[in-house]
């Protein structure tokens, strides 16, 4: 796995949710603008103080999460 060196876990911020860079700015905020059809630079103006870099981590902390997740799809 790469080295996710903005993305920071502290129990007492946002109740321990993954944020960017110590920020009250959540993982989840940030995808869920994307989901939702934001661009990039859209997320960028409505939180001045992200970086690029930072947005690009939120994805691949996302992707790291989803394949770590192991499900045994039902056969019948």
């Amino acid at each position: 796995m790469e080295r996710l060196d903005r993305i920071t876990v502290d129990p007492r911020v946002c109740l321990g949710q993954p944020t960017i860079r110590g920020t009250r700015i959540t993982v989840g905020v940030v995808l869920k603008m994307l989901a939702h059809g934001n661009r990039v630079e859209e997320v960028l103006e409505a939180y001045p103080e992200l970086e690029t870099e930072d947005v690009r981590q939120a994805l691949a902390y996302a992707a790291w999460l989803v394949a770590e997740q192991v499900r045994m799809a039902p056969t019948a």
